[in-house]
């Protein structure tokens, strides 16, 4: 189980590798422009502040 979740990470990591290629593609190609770029990072950081409130109450993991 623990090589299968390995393996998905793996996965994810090569797959978030090719966010920034997509990105500088879209603005090359007219698709994406700066204000949609801007909304974008905007709802990325709003996340992450939510996410990272959200677990200020909870208790640390502890290891496996």
């Amino acid at each position: 189980m623990k090589a299968l979740a390995e393996e998905n990470m793996a996965k994810v990591l090569a797959a978030e590798s090719e966010v920034p290629k997509a990105i500088a593609q879209a603005f090359r190609e007219g698709n994406l422009g700066i204000m949609d770029y801007y909304h974008m990072k905007n709802i990325q950081a709003d996340t992450e502040m939510k996410t990272s409130i959200s677990k200020t109450g909870l208790p640390p993991k502890t290891p496996l």
